[in-house]
């Protein structure tokens, strides 16, 4: 029998990480040339990061709505609208350039690409923990994700290369190949992802608005109201209002240090960002072996990035600028599994991905304001200082992750196929047969009773 459950479990896994995998290599192939494409059709510096705060927006208004959609209708229907709502408005960007409609519409367009994102945020993640758990194969989620999340820089690497080379022929290019390679990704989709643990139901358009308003407080009770949560979510926030800002001012700012305007450096650079992102998730596998705190890898990697940041404005040298970046982008690595795990064990799998579209909701929130902010910045001072102003603003994060180390509890505490390994910034006072999958049910009653 659990021969057959971790075989099942594995196929399962399979799955995600190709489904994972095909989605970013497709969303990648356009990020090394957006922003150049932007100002290309006529927008100036601070209106490309006026768009991209409206695409912020977007991720913001929609993230609830569809975390419904995908506690309701299900995660595979939610994967799928995305990956549709994508190739959609790929498109209506081509032919917002060729019209050269202004920023107006680009902004417009934005938003709607965001309520695509936010069908994806947290659907396919649910997705993979409701299936594992339905099959008993859940346990060990932290080498789950960061697998994943080499999966998808293996995915990242090749896109962001050939999206490079594409955009060295024309900008639009790369926009075209993104939409041919969703339709093949909602074609496997389509044919390989089926609800598993979870039983979709039914949702009427008289019950939307009562489905919202449920929904919103279960993020609340379940998310906000859950104080290690909280403060995830608000480190996540302090960092989110410069790390998207950081990625599509690379595209100007690394060709204006080297005075080039060879694109595909930026296909390579952001290459070099898929590898040193795969570097990060790897050596979480490594370092829990040592560790047995989530809170410590976040920590350490927070303060990774906020160094990162600010070195790559000071430097008037490509190739330092360079790994400075890729410094930041390795700690996100590391980061990026060790929270999606903490998130998961404290989120029960009926709310799961509500949960997980609220945390990336209020990221987005940050993402808003650090791309006008960040935005303004660039467009009255420079580039660079930009990235410092960015950089020094994500050590606002760095108080939210001590008080989480502070309140330790069984999240914190890596489990898994180290499970019970006490190293040296191991959880203290914590039993070694603790379990990894209690939820505090009461949590919603309590916040319906205020």
């Amino acid at each position: 029998m659990a021969e057959l459950a971790r075989t099942e479990g594995d196929r399962i896994v399979r799955t995600y990480y190709w489904l994972a995998g095909l989605y970013t290599l497709a969303a990648s192939m356009i990020w090394p040339v957006n922003t150049l494409f932007l100002l290309d059709a006529g927008l100036s510096i601070g209106e490309v990061f006026v768009a991209n705060a409206c695409f912020s927006a977007g991720m913001v208004l929609f993230e609830i709505p569809t975390g419904v959609v995908a506690d309701t209708r299900g995660r595979r229907l939610s994967y799928l609208a995305s990956v549709t709502i994508l190739a959609a408005t790929t498109l209506l960007y081509l032919w917002a350039a060729q019209a050269e409609a202004g920023v107006v519409v680009f902004s417009l367009i934005s938003i709607v690409m965001g309520l695509g994102f936010t069908f994806y945020s947290g659907a396919l993640e649910a997705w993979l923990v409701d299936a594992l758990h339905s099959v008993s194969a859940g346990d060990d989620l932290d080498h789950v994700f960061a697998r994943s999340q080499q999966a998808t820089g293996a995915a990242m690497l090749g896109g962001t290369i050939v999206g490079g080379l594409l955009g060295q022929i024309d900008l639009a290019v790369p926009f075209v190949a993104r939409s041919v390679v969703l339709v093949l990704v909602f074609a496997v989709a389509a044919r390989t992802m089926f609800d598993r643990g979870f039983e979709p139901r039914p949702l009427r358009w008289a019950r939307i608005p009562a489905e919202l308003s449920e929904q919103t407080r279960v993020g609340v009770a379940y998310g906000w109201n859950q104080r290690g949560l909280r403060m995830l979510m608000l480190s996540g926030m302090a960092r989110g209002a410069f790390l998207g800002w950081a990625f599509y001012a690379a595209q100007p700012y690394l060709l204006e240090l080297l005075d080039s305007d060879a694109i595909w450096i930026i296909g390579f650079f952001n290459a070099a960002v898929a590898i040193s992102t795969m570097v990060g998730n790897e050596l979480v596998e490594h370092l829990t072996r040592r560790c047995g705190r989530r809170s410590t890898l976040l920590i350490l990697g927070a303060m990774a990035t906020t160094l990162g940041g600010v070195v790559v404005g000071l430097t008037d040298e490509f190739w330092v600028a360079v790994i400075a970046f890729l410094v930041m982008t390795g700690a996100m690595g590391v980061m990026g599994p060790v929270r999606q795990a903490y998130v998961h064990h404290e989120t029960p799998a009926d709310h799961r991905a509500t949960v997980i579209s609220f945390d990336a909701m209020v990221g987005s929130v940050g993402g808003v304001g650090g791309q006008l902010g960040l935005g303004r910045v660039a467009d009255t001072y420079s580039l660079s200082a930009g990235y410092v102003v960015g950089g020094l603003l994500t050590a606002l994060s760095w108080p939210f992750l001590f008080a989480l180390r502070r309140q330790g509890g069984e999240a914190d505490r890596i489990a898994g196929r180290h499970e019970g390994y006490e190293g040296t910034c191991a959880a203290q006072g914590l039993p070694r047969n603790v379990s990894v999958e209690s939820h505090p049910a009461e949590v919603l009653a309590e916040s319906r009773a205020d």
